[in-house]
């Protein structure tokens, strides 16, 4: 990889058993430090998406059960479930007073 190269005094292995970061030499660090910060961006944007996934996820299953609680119409609504998904930014305080209005809609 370009860039690790520079790393590798650091490198344990059986020659150099107690190599460490102090051993990179000094002309080197400004670059070693550079690449070990874009490499820790990079890897933190990839767990982010991860958990951004997950959390997407988690919340779809808590609204499908929420629906589902509600009534098999509810449950069955895509519709219903698309918008309240499109509404995610709200704070659940405003959702528990959405909940009485769709029983109401959805018991006619």
């Amino acid at each position: 990889c370009v860039g690790i190269s520079k790393c590798l005094p650091a490198y344990c292995n059986d020659d150099t058993p107690n190599a460490c970061y102090n051993d990179i030499p000094k002309k080197d660090l400004i670059e070693v430090k550079n690449m070990g910060g874009l490499v820790g961006k990079k890897g933190l944007a990839i767990l982010a998406q991860g958990a951004a996934a997950a959390r997407q996820c988690a919340a779809e299953d808590g609204l499908k059960a929420m629906l589902k609680s509600m009534g098999p119409k509810c449950a069955d609504d895509e519709a219903l479930f698309k918008k309240l998904m499109a509404w995610k930014g709200a704070e659940p305080v405003q959702l528990r007073g959405w909940v009485g209005s769709i029983r109401s809609a959805h018991a006619s």
